[in-house]
């Protein structure tokens, strides 16, 4: 019986740890960074900008566009210079995300 305890115990610290990689770096309890995604050849920084955003509940439901097309369209944007994007959370509850295009 002590052993299946011991086994069950390892599986659920095991199950826990799986889901712990991340392409933005996390904070327990908030966190809210900027990151880049892409830049071009184009030398200058561009003019205009143009923002895209989309939000996750708990990780169960999400909507919105934050797709680079919506930010170019948003922005008015036919050429793109660069792209990067802005995550924050509070505890994992509320998740949003923004792409930012600059360009001309």
């Amino acid at each position: 019986m002590q052993n299946k305890l011991k086994m069950a115990c390892v599986a659920g610290v095991v199950m826990t740890l799986t889901g712990c990689a991340s392409t933005v770096p996390m904070g327990v309890i908030i966190t809210d960074v900027n990151l880049p995604i892409v830049a071009t050849a184009v030398n200058s920084a561009g003019t205009k900008v143009g923002e895209a955003s989309c939000v996750s509940y708990v990780g169960m439901v999400a909507k919105g566009d934050c797709s680079i097309e919506a930010a170019k369209k948003n922005g008015n944007i036919t050429t793109v210079t660069s792209v990067d994007w802005h995550y924050d959370t509070i505890l994992g509850i509320i998740n949003n995300y923004k792409v930012i295009v600059h360009g001309k």
